[in-house]
């Protein structure tokens, strides 16, 4: 099984609610017509609901950034993602994310599987909510990113 397979496989039916969520709320398009969250353009990634939120969710980009494969990331604790030093930040934005449903214009740091970290710019953090207004977790989707050292 290719990768992609794995990952739509993690998100089953979740998938499509990453892009309608995001379309819902924000009322722009997550990909153009036609295309996939796979081969989008800048890192998508999402994650399940609870006090211990796991990803379930990478686009190719976000797997490359993550320095992950598909059977590294899906099941991952999201809160990993981030080096303690960057957690309280993080849990920050998500205390803003439960009455907004959605962040824009977020910054942090991230930290791949190996140690190194990036920056990630310009995100948008927003609820999955699916039509019944039932909360799936969280997805995110970031307009630029640094390496650093």
């Amino acid at each position: 099984m290719d990768e992609q397979t794995q990952m739509e496989a993690s998100a089953g039916e979740r998938l499509a609610l990453i892009a309608d969520s995001y379309t819902r709320l924000t009322g722009a398009t997550l990909v153009a017509d036609g295309a996939s969250l796979w081969d989008a353009p800048r890192p998508i990634l999402a994650h399940a609901g609870g006090d211990n939120p796991r990803f379930f969710y990478a686009n190719r980009l976000a797997l490359g950034l993550f320095k992950m494969t598909p059977a590294q990331f899906a099941g991952f604790e999201s809160r990993l993602s981030a080096a303690p030093e960057n957690r309280a930040e993080r849990a920050a934005m998500f205390t803003r994310l439960e009455s907004a449903n959605v962040v824009t214009g977020y910054r942090g740091v991230r930290v791949a599987s190996d140690g190194s970290e990036f920056v990630i710019t310009d995100a948008t953090i927003w609820n999955l909510i699916g039509p019944n207004d039932e909360h799936h977790g969280q997805a995110a989707v970031f307009a630029a990113w640094e390496v650093l050292g």
